[in-house]
C-alpha cells in the first residue's frame, strides 16, 4: 500500500508520526513538523481525556482548531496508560471482561473505560485515524494471560468497530479510519488467531499490540514479525511506539508502514543530533545490513565549540540552512529555549528524510 487517505490529507507510505502526546510536539511547533515533510502526529488520548477532556476538545471545534495543526492526527485508543499504571500497582483499578475501571488517585473516585467510551471520545477530538481498544500483554507473560488479551482484544475490536459505524453514519464529508490492535505476545499462533479474527470484524488498517522488548530489553523481531505475518497485506500495518531509525527499516521490511514514537524528540533535549554517514543517505544506504547509516553528534562536545559549519551540511531543516554547530553549542550551553526548537527540527527532518529514502523505489 503507498498511500493512507484520510479527511485531512493523504500520506504517502512509509510515514513516521512524532508523538504529540498532550497536542504539541515537545519543544516545537506544527510548522517544523510540516517542513520536516512529515504528514501527521500522533496524540495520546488518556492524556488528553484528562486533561482538557474529550468534551472540551469538542466544543473548541476538535483537536485540529484547538491546536491549530491541519495535518494528520492519530490518536491511540487510551487502553496502554490505564493498563500500565494497573499492572504496575492494582491500587490504580482492575481490567473487567466488559470495562476498565480505574482510580487515579488510588482511592474511591473511579474512571470506568469502555470501547464504547473509547470510540466515543476519539470522534470527539476529530481524529483522522483511530485505534480500537485493546488490551496489552509483556511477551513474558504466561499462555492463559496472552489468551485473554485475544480473548478481551477481539471482543472489544467488535464493540469498537459497532460504535465506530453508528457514530460515522451521516456524518458528512471523508470518515476517519480505524485500526484494530494485533496480540497474542510472543506465540505466533495466538498472533495469526488474533489476526484472522480481527479480519473478519473489518478494519482500514491494523496495529502491533503489546511489548516489544523481552524482559532484558532486547528487541524482538521475531513478535513483531509474527504480528506483521497476522495482518492484511493489503492494509497498512502501524508499529506503534517504534522507533529508531534502524528498527524502522528493519520494519519496512517486515511489511510495517507506520511508525510513532518519541524518540527524535527526546534525544533532541538531550542534545544528541542524527546525522546520516557519509555516502549513506541513499535508498541503498540505509538499507544496509548492520543498520549503521547513520551517526550522533554530541551538542555539548567541547568540538564544536568554534565549527563555522552546519550540523548536516546536505540537511536543508532551518538549524543546518541558518546556524552553526558553534552557535547550537552555545545556545545548550546557556540553556537558551531555542536551542531545544533548533535540534528537535533537525531530528524531525532527518526523519523525514529517512521515510523519502524508504518510499524510494
Amino acid at each position: 500500500m503507498r498511500e493512507l487517505t484520510t479527511p485531512h490529507g493523504v500520506v504517502p507510505l512509509p510515514a513516521f508520526f512524532p508523538d504529540a502526546t498532550y497536542g504539541t510536539v515537545r519543544a516545537t511547533g506544527h510548522e517544523d513538523v510540516e517542513a520536516a515533510g512529515l504528514f501527521g502526529v500522533e496524540m495520546n488520548s488518556f492524556h488528553l481525556y484528562n486533561r482538557p477532556g474529550a468534551r472540551l476538545v469538542k466544543t473548541l471545534g476538535g483537536l485540529h482548531s484547538f491546536t491549530g495543526y491541519n495535518g494528520v492526527i492519530l490518536t491511540d485508543s487510551g487502553g496502554f496508560q490505564f493498563f500500565s499504571q494497573i499492572r504496575e500497582n492494582a491500587e490504580y483499578g482492575e481490567i473487567r471482561d466488559n470495562e476498565i475501571i480505574f482510580r487515579p488517585d488510588r482511592g474511591s473516585e473511579k474512571i470506568t473505560f469502555t470501547p464504547e467510551k473509547s470510540i466515543q471520545a476519539q470522534f470527539q477530538f476529530g481524529s483522522d485515524i483511530m485505534m480500537a481498544l485493546d488490551l496489552c500483554t509483556h511477551p513474558d507473560d504466561p499462555e492463559e494471560v496472552q489468551r485473554r488479551s485475544v480473548e478481551l482484544t477481539v471482543k472489544w475490536a467488535a464493540r469498537c468497530r459497532e460504535e465506530f459505524d453508528k457514530l460515522v453514519k451521516g456524518k458528512k464529508g471523508p470518515r476517519p479510519l480505524l485500526f484494530g490492535i494485533v496480540q497474542g505476545g510472543a506465540n505466533r499462533e495466538l498472533r495469526m488467531e488474533c489476526g484472522a479474527r480481527l479480519k473478519e470484524i473489518g478494519f482500514d488498517g491494523f496495529g502491533f499490540g503489546g511489548w516489544p522488548l523481552d524482559g532484558d530489553g532486547n528487541f524482538r523481531e521475531d513478535i513483531l514479525q509474527y504480528a506483521a505475518d497476522a495482518m492484511d497485506d493489503n492494509l497498512p500495518k502501524y508499529a506503534m511506539g517504534l522507533g529508531r531509525p534502524e528498527e524502522i527499516v528493519r520494519l519496512v521490511n517486515m511489511g510495517y508502514s507506520l511508525f510513532d514514537c518519541v524518540i527524535p524528540t527526546r534525544e533532541a533535549r538531550h542534545q544528541r543530533l542524527y546525522t546520516f554517514k557519509k555516502g549513506m543517505n541513499t535508498p541503498e544506504g540505509v538499507r544496509v545490513p548492520d543498520g549503521k547509516f547513520y551517526k550522533f553528534l554530541y551538542m555539548l562536545d567541547d568540538v564544536h565549540v568554534r565549527d563555522k559549519g552546519p550540523v548536516d551540511p546536505e540537511c536543508d531543516c532551518i538549524l543546518c540552512r541558518k546556524y552553526s554547530r558553534a552557535y547550537l553549542h552555545h545556545l545548550f550551553k546557556v540553556g537558551d529555549s531555542q536551542a531545544y526548537r533548533l535540534a528537535t527540527a533537525h531530528n524531525l527532518r532527518f526523519y523525514g528524510r529517512l521515510m523519502e529514502l524508504l518510499r524510494h523505489e
